[in-house]
């Protein structure tokens, strides 16, 4: 189970999260405790499941990537097996960088990352030939005013 966070956890998980390059040395000195205090307090929140991962965040305009396209799907039907092949054949494909389960006039909702129009034409038709589709509705991103990785932290 985990523990509950206090101010030092939260102030932790927001410098790492800000700029997981740190050294734990450095983190240490912003949140007034030793070295040792502070690598076992970043273990203890890794091994709690607070930190899913450290990666690098890819400038998806430096590798062709720059094209952001939103796919609102409506299910064909609304079954385990459907949505299992579903799932499967999403997750095949790289381009699609995130995807949800919705409430509403939507059932799914994926985030895909390509070159360019021809690029993601390819995602559809190879989305459309695995698994029956009811409506697939795509809006292209014509602007990123505002992308972050940082979820926001509670008040310890």
């Amino acid at each position: 189970m985990a523990h509950r966070l206090d101010k030092i956890d939260v102030k932790i998980l927001d410098l790492l999260q800000h700029d997981a390059t740190q050294s734990v040395a450095d983190i240490a000195a912003q949140v007034n405790l030793s070295h040792n205090a502070c690598w076992r307090r970043m273990n203890q929140l890794n091994a709690e499941g607070y930190i899913r991962a450290t990666v690098a965040l890819v400038n998806p305009d430096m590798v062709g990537a720059g094209l952001t396209v939103f796919m609102s799907i409506r299910a064909a039907e609304h079954s385990e097996k459907w949505l299992k092949a579903f799932s499967s054949s999403v997750n095949k494909i790289k381009e699609v960088v995130e995807f949800y389960r919705m409430s509403g006039d939507v059932d799914y909702l994926l985030k895909v990352r390509v070159k360019d129009i021809p690029a993601f034409d390819r995602v559809y038709k190879q989305l459309i030939q695995e698994v029956k589709i009811t409506d697939v509705s795509s809006a292209f991103a014509m602007e990123e005013i505002k992308s972050t990785t940082c979820v926001p932290l509670p008040d310890a």
